[in-house]
């Protein structure tokens, strides 16, 4: 494995006059044999740098973030950050999903670069690249430490989630908000428990994501959800987007914002081998919308986009202030909907 080419300057495009985030004599690997842990080996490193510039080119809306963890037992088929693991000599497929990179001092570390004369307390953006709420935090307890730093210094955050374990973290993060600006975006892209099932299988499930989002709401934790990713011809059908964001706006999210899912190399050759086992009558039809790159056309994004944004006007996400009720239509009667296009997927 390629430790030492993971530099702070490159965020993994390695060169070699760049200092390397941590060397090679730093990683200590280990296995558990409990059942969540199953199959998953830890390689737990010391970084030397925590807080990572996200590059130039980056449609990013942020400049800095914190990655704890690397790989991700999340197992999404879809995730866009398996390429990462290339940078390790690491396989993007299934070792993206059982080799986890673990930074055992983050928390330290992120306290004294928050505490330099040159960190400037800039916004901080975490979950962007690996869930930081994936099963391994259960046992390395990395975002205790990590939120205290935060809070100590009044430093601005956010985080992206599909992990139900950050409500363990509830009071850090209400003790985070009284100081500073505190943003929590739980990703749910569907509610259908069969798809959820056999793209998503490590996460916890959509209900519960959403459960989380009550939870959070409900101590005064403004959240949003990034309906992420909308998947062609397998959860965007107008009665399944319905249905999401009908969901989302029940469990009192202040905002819902859909993103079509992307394909970047690395995360495009793993989703396709899915595709083709489970939906193989799908790859012709993925192969033509995805011909230009990693990204779905701009037509097909629009029209996601303006379906969910007027979904979420109708059901009262969005403009509506905070602490105003929510009304939530009854759910029309499975008999008045629109039979399929014989193209669309009904997953039972």
């Amino acid at each position: 494995m390629r430790w030492e080419n993971l530099t702070a300057e490159s965020g993994g495009h390695s060169r070699a006059a760049d200092a390397a985030l941590f060397g090679a004599d730093a990683v200590v690997s280990r296995t558990f044999d409990t059942p969540e842990f199953r199959g998953i080996t830890f390689h737990e490193v010391r970084a030397r740098s925590i807080i990572n510039r996200v590059p130039g080119a980056s449609r990013m809306p942020f400049e800095w973030t914190v990655n704890p963890y690397r790989g991700c037992s999340h197992a999404c088929v879809y995730c866009f950050a398996r390429k990462s693991h290339s940078y390790l000599d690491l396989d993007t497929g299934l070792g993206f999903d059982s080799q986890i990179v673990v930074k055992v001092n983050a928390p330290d570390l992120l306290r004294r670069q928050l505490g330099s004369r040159r960190w400037l307390g800039e916004h901080i953006a975490m979950g962007t690249n690996v869930d930081c709420y994936q099963r391994a935090e259960g046992r390395y307890r990395l975002m205790p430490g990590i939120l205290g730093a935060l809070r100590d210094h009044a430093n601005p955050f956010s985080i992206l989630t599909k992990g139900t374990l950050i409500l363990r973290d509830l009071d850090l993060l209400v003790q985070a908000s009284e100081v500073t600006d505190v943003g929590v975006s739980v990703s749910v892209g569907f509610t259908d428990p069969a798809l959820w099932r056999t793209v998503e299988p490590g996460t916890p499930s959509p209900e519960r994501r959403l459960d989380a989002v009550r939870t959070l709401t409900g101590h005064g934790i403004d959240v949003g959800v990034l309906m992420a990713p909308v998947i062609p011809f397998l959860s965007d059908h107008p009665a399944q987007l319905r249905a999401t964001v009908r969901a989302i706006a029940a469990s009192g999210a202040s905002s819902v914002t859909p993103l079509v899912l992307h394909l970047r190399p690395g995360a495009r050759e793993w989703f396709m081998a899915w595709l083709g086992q489970h939906h193989p009558h799908l790859v012709r039809r993925y192969e033509r919308l995805y011909a230009e790159g990693a990204y779905a056309p701009k037509w097909y994004q629009r029209r996601i986009t303006r379906q969910v944004h007027d979904l979420a006007q109708e059901y009262g996400i969005g403009p509506a202030r905070a602490g105003m009720p929510r009304r939530i239509p009854e759910p029309p009667d499975p008999a008045d909907q629109p039979v399929s296009e014989p193209t669309q997927l009904t997953l039972i």
